[in-house]
């Protein structure tokens, strides 16, 4: 029995259980580093990577783990949580155009971190720190309730095979995760270059009562701050369109 006395499982619950169960919202791969990945490792990681226990496999938290973020930046600021950042490529320059927020990043790759670091190193952003970690392992046990002021998600993988879509991130266990986590007022900031995953995402928010769109009705402009990164510029050139979305976080 869940914690209201139902004898049905929260949106939370759901959302765990779906984790613990090895339904996972990306493509496992070799965590393996290339020796240059594995000097680049070496390098940043002490400055900019946190730490974490895990519990069964190298994308999850232990449970019983806790971070104290205002001592791991060294200060208290607002805070905002890229999900997937990839390479990298613009997770560094947009948290380096906000020096005073803390930007916190959760991405699985291994190699993709690397890269990351060298970038955060590359632009001088201080204000960045990285987990190894998926995005509902990250939220639950590392974001504060109530305490993300923005949130940012930027191509996740689209899962486009109809039998593959259960594993897409966005879902309504996945809403009401982020709901959890995020500040009244705090922005979600989306995008995808697959319609179908575009609509999904609309389907979901619209219908969450706890998100109101920027843009009712439509999806929204392009966002200005976020630069084209390599992977949007391919899917430009194999003409799929991008779809952005903004959605804020009602009053509590």
């Amino acid at each position: 029995m869940n914690p209201s006395g139902s004898d049905h499982p929260s949106a939370l619950e759901l959302v765990e259980q779906k984790n613990r169960r090895g339904v996972v919202s990306f493509v496992r791969r070799s965590p393996r580093l290339t020796p240059q990945q594995q000097r680049l490792w070496d390098q940043f990681a002490d400055r900019w990577l946190i730490e974490v226990p895990r519990e069964g496999n190298s994308t999850s938290i232990d449970p019983q783990h806790q971070v104290d973020l205002a001592a791991t930046f060294g200060r208290e600021a607002p805070l905002i949580i890229e999900i997937g950042p990839g390479m990298g490529e613009s997770l560094a320059p947009m948290a380096a155009a906000r020096p005073d927020a803390n930007v916190l990043a959760f991405e699985v790759y291994r190699p993709a971190i690397a890269r990351i670091l060298a970038k955060i190193d590359r632009v001088g952003a201080e204000n960045v720190r990285v987990v190894q970690a998926n995005a509902v392992d990250g939220l639950r046990q590392i974001a504060p309730e109530g305490g993300v002021d923005e949130l940012w998600m930027f191509f996740p993988d689209p899962w486009h095979k109809s039998k593959h879509r259960k594993r897409r991130l966005l879902n309504h266990e996945f809403a009401e995760l982020v709901a959890s986590r995020l500040a009244s007022g705090a922005v979600w900031r989306l995008a995808t270059d697959w319609a179908d995953y575009a609509r999904q995402m609309r389907a979901v928010l619209d219908d969450h009562p706890a998100f109101e769109s920027l843009y009712p009705g439509s999806f929204a402009p392009r966002w200005a701050d976020r630069p084209v990164t390599k992977f949007e510029q391919r899917g430009i050139d194999e003409g799929r369109e991008i779809f952005d979305l903004a959605y804020r976080r009602r009053p509590r």
